[in-house]
């Protein structure tokens, strides 16, 4: 007879709570970090319209 057992991933299945993820010694905000791209984005365009490159 064939030995057919199906193993789960130990600990919870492989699924976590918010709390027991890693925490950073420092936090962002998801608002910071839009604020964040949007100003590079800006100074991208900002670097292209006044230091075009050639070429």
């Amino acid at each position: 007879m064939a030995d057919n057992k199906i193993q789960m991933p130990g600990m919870f299945g492989g699924l976590m709570r918010h709390d027991e993820e890693y925490k950073s010694k420092f936090m962002i905000s998801p608002t910071a970090v839009i604020v964040f791209v949007v100003a590079i984005i800006v100074l991208v365009f900002a670097l292209r319209i006044f230091l075009p490159v050639s070429g």
